[in-house]
């Protein structure tokens, strides 16, 4: 399908810039163009292709490694065992133990069946001595009680949502949490009818039906017990802690759900789709008493009208940062992976691709900025799981649906090559504006020239319909520029900032002290409060 929304792109080489000449303009174009020439993600972070479907293996790659004859590596969950293996769920419902995944090409890869017979498992966990999948109508453990690598023992750890038979009732993880509990989170059932709604539950009031605890976060505690935790979720496809221990999920867009997003889960949240208060009246709910739903407000004013509404800590704006997010990822390797240790790493479906993500808290609200991180992979980017040495392992699969990318469906591993990028290593909220912290020192003429920034805000309607324009647009003058003695960070006072907005930035003009542009220059800041 073709998106035929206009996209708004905050230019340099147009009239928008505040204050500029065209000479300033057409400089700023030159070095734009020269960045798209001169900068590539190839440089810095390293693609090797372990596993693809062989009627899609690429000629050209010589480490594509073809899995054993007749299977599909759909990539659904991944877990790293130890320093030579990984194991991978897929689609159609097994469980394979990959070796020799770490050498730099691939040359022997193996191949092993741990599981199978299972439903569509949507990740996988290594805890302790066993392995944990997400069944559409359970949580699983899988044990190997022999020690020949294949499960013998497949015990039910918990259960107790609805399942009506939908396509979309996807259910996701377990990811486990500092204390031990196993997270988990159920998509919502999309357009149910028939057989299907006998088997709902509905909300008295609002009148929402769904399978139980449809559109829910759950978590299940050492012991077995299952505790809804948050609702309004569409399609939460991505489950992840941060380095503080704090557990995030993603969202796609969809009804409810203006773009994709990054939420900060926790009792009684809700988010966004309004579907998922058909199990406000269940037993163990966290959300009560919601007599109205608002429908076709502006984000900042459907928060004032409905108390329980949360915004997330991120959002993704459509297209400019993908599609449909995926899969989180804490860069825990302490600087194995480059120099962003600490940040999360978001998968991106449609436009086969990864993303980068700050955050911060304030006034104990996280928000943040994304940024573009790595593009071209082979197929859509469904999972991600950092190595023992750091690297990355991406499972692919493009299920079926559109994305970019030569295969649908594989795995591979990004590499850093120990080459730093120039980047907005992060974008911190200020009273009065932004400050930015740079993976390198930045050169200080280019960094005070107020024309090598651009900026605009704008936020999004909170409503039944699918996805959302970008609405209440405003152009953000960037009023002075600052750069730190060290060089690393400038701090950009900014008039008009607006809570709950979400504030792009384009930096195309600044250079490093070696005269390198930015690897990537847009940032998006979504800024829940203002210090």
């Amino acid at each position: 399908m073709v998106d035929k929304r206009a996209r708004r792109i905050p230019v340099i080489c147009g009239c928008r810039a505040p204050g500029s000449s065209m000479v300033a303009l057409l400089i700023i174009c030159f070095f734009s163009s020269s960045a798209l020439l001169t900068a590539d993600e190839n440089d810095y972070y390293r693609l090797i292709s372990i596993a693809a479907p062989k009627a899609q293996t690429d000629s050209r790659s010589k480490t594509w490694k073809p899995a054993p004859e007749g299977l599909a590596l759909e990539v659904s969950g991944m877990a790293v065992l130890d320093d030579e293996r990984v194991a991978v769920a897929i689609r159609k419902g097994e469980i394979w133990i990959l070796d020799g995944v770490y050498d730099d090409p691939p040359k022997n890869v193996r191949y092993k069946q741990f599981a199978s017979a299972l439903h569509e498992p949507l990740g996988l966990l290594k805890h302790n001595d066993s392995l944990y999948t997400a069944q559409r109508t359970e949580l699983t453990q899988l044990k190997d009680t022999d020690g020949d690598e294949v499960a013998d023992e497949y015990l039910t750890v918990a259960k107790g949502w609805g399942v009506t038979g939908h396509y979309h009732e996807y259910a996701y993880g377990p990811k486990l949490d500092t204390d031990g509990n196993m997270w988990l989170t159920l998509n919502i059932g999309m357009g149910l009818k028939g057989n299907q709604l006998t088997r709902t539950v509905r909300d008295p009031t609002l009148g929402f039906q769904q399978g139980r605890w449809r559109g829910w976060g759950m978590k299940v505690t050492p012991t077995g017990t299952v505790v809804p935790v948050c609702a309004g979720m569409r399609s939460p496809c991505g489950i992840g802690a941060n380095a503080a221990g704090d557990m995030f999920y993603t969202d796609q867009q969809g009804n409810w759900v203006a773009t994709n997003s990054l939420h900060h889960m926790r009792d009684g949240a809700f988010f966004h789709h309004a579907e998922a208060l058909a199990s406000m009246t269940q037993p163990g709910s966290t959300i009560r008493g919601v007599t109205s739903v608002p429908n076709g407000a502006p984000l900042p004013q459907a928060l004032q009208q409905f108390l329980q509404l949360k915004p997330p800590a991120v959002w993704f704006p459509y297209r400019k940062m993908g599609q449909s997010a995926t899969d989180i990822m804490l860069d825990d390797s302490g600087g194995r992976f480059g120099p962003f240790s600490g940040q999360l790493f978001i998968g991106e479906f449609t436009q086969a691709s990864m993303s980068r993500v700050f955050l911060e808290q304030i006034d104990g609200e996280y928000q943040g900025a994304c940024f573009p991180f790595r593009s071209s992979f082979a197929s859509a980017v469904l999972r991600m799981a950092q190595g023992t040495d750091g690297s990355v392992f991406v499972g692919l699969t493009n299920r079926g649906w559109s994305s970019l990318g030569t295969a649908s469906y594989g795995l591979q591993r990004l590499i850093w090559t120990g080459k730093t990028p120039f980047e907005i290593k992060e974008m911190r909220a200020q009273p009065n504006g932004f400050e930015l912290v740079f993976t390198k020192p930045v050169d200080a003429q280019t960094a005070e020239n107020l024309q090598s920034y651009a900026m605009n805000s704008y936020t999004y309607l909170y409503h039944s319909t699918y996805g959302s324009d970008e609405i209440q647009q405003r152009d953000l003058d960037v009023r002075s520029a600052t750069v730190s003695d060290d060089g690393r960070r400038v701090r950009l006072h900014i008039d008009g900032l607006r809570e709950l907005f979400v504030h792009e930035l384009v930096a195309a003009g600044i250079r490093s002290v070696d005269g390198e542009p930015l690897l990537h220059p847009h940032a998006y800041y979504t800024l829940n409060r203002i210090p």
